[in-house]
């Protein structure tokens, strides 16, 4: 991880984000948007349109989109630990979520663009970076660019896709993740982790696959998904800590929330994918742990860790979704 505290960078950043926007606009605006990322917005259009949508966005989806990223990306550098991408190239990147999160997995310098359609994103995307003291924002370029079928991508070690799938018509989604997949040395796509979500994901992976990409992250294998579609889907989920703004914005009084995502990371080099990895929140019962398991040979699993498995145990109770099991102290032990 970065030593620079970048979430807490973002945090600041955003701060002063909505002040001058009358509540009411800022409500509204919210409320447009929650039904746009649940997908009731036509594909094929734009959903930040002018500055109080970005605004409003930034303030109420920006913390979540980060921490989810944040999640895939680490994936992936468990999985390639001895590489970081010299280059990221974050299309559709909007405000720069997957640009900060870059910035909190990866040390060192690298160049970095951010593609979008939405000029007031790009602005706002901009503005936040250059206020802040996180170094792999402010040095981002910030370019607009039609997200579609005559995308022409630059070559770049690391190329993320968050949280845009949605905005695109079918066509749109398979030109731009055919031409990531041809620009990148790695892929890593986002998105909700809704049942749609997901299919979009199982998509953009048999894309990723057929293309000659394997599979790092998280996934253990290249093989088919072994869930059977329209019976489950495959998530994970990463906690937000929730500032006075986001609980403003979004009318909660938790301190904190759990972002639901999907992902895949894909490279065009070798990596060490997880043995297995946990599918579901882990049950702890009374001297057991119950983990829902996709595995590299078995499909999905569960497997059942009682006390009796002494280290083993212990290490279950502290697994967490998402996570690659065993870890790897347990692997290599």
């Amino acid at each position: 991880m970065n030593a620079i505290p970048t979430a807490d960078a973002l945090r600041a950043a955003l701060a002063g984000l909505l002040d001058g926007l009358p509540p009411t606009q800022a409500a509204q605006a919210v409320e447009r948007l929650i039904a746009n990322y649940r997908g009731t917005t036509p594909t094929g259009t734009p959903l930040l349109r002018d500055r109080s949508d970005v605004a409003a966005y930034a303030a109420y989806r920006m913390p979540a989109t980060y921490e989810a990223v944040c999640a895939a990306l680490d994936g992936l550098a468990e999985a390639a630990p001895g590489w970081a991408p010299g280059s990221h190239l974050d299309v559709g990147g909007g405000t720069g979520s997957a640009v900060w999160a870059a910035d909190a997995v990866w040390d060192g310098p690298r160049t970095t663009t951010v593609l979008d359609w939405a000029e007031p994103a790009l602005a706002l995307g901009r503005e936040l970076a250059e206020s802040s003291q996180a170094t792999g924002p402010r040095a981002a370029e910030w370019r607009r660019s039609k997200i579609g079928q005559d995308l022409k991508l630059p070559e770049a070690d690391l190329v993320t896709v968050s949280y845009v799938l949605n905005e695109l018509t079918e066509q749109d989604r398979h030109a731009l993740i055919a031409e990531a997949a041809r620009a990148a040395q790695a892929v890593v796509v986002v998105e909700p982790g809704t049942p749609d979500g997901y299919l979009r994901i199982i998509e953009a992976r048999d894309q990723l696959t057929a293309a000659g990409l394997r599979v790092a992250a998280p996934c253990p294998h290249d093989g088919a998904c072994p869930i059977v579609r329209g019976e489950d889907w495959c998530h994970f989920s990463a906690r937000v800590s929730r500032s006075s703004l986001h609980r403003q914005v979004k009318g909660g009084s938790l301190a904190y929330e759990d972002e639901k995502f999907s992902y895949v990371a894909a490279t065009r080099f070798a990596t060490a994918p997880a043995p297995a990895r946990v599918t579901r929140k882990p049950q702890i019962r009374k001297g057991q742990v119950l983990l829902e398991l996709c595995t590299r040979d078995d499909g999905l699993r569960r497997e059942t860790v009682a006390k009796r498995h002494g280290p083993l145990y212990r290490a279950a109770r502290d697994t967490a979704w998402g996570d690659a099991w065993p870890p790897p102290e347990e692997t290599d032990a």
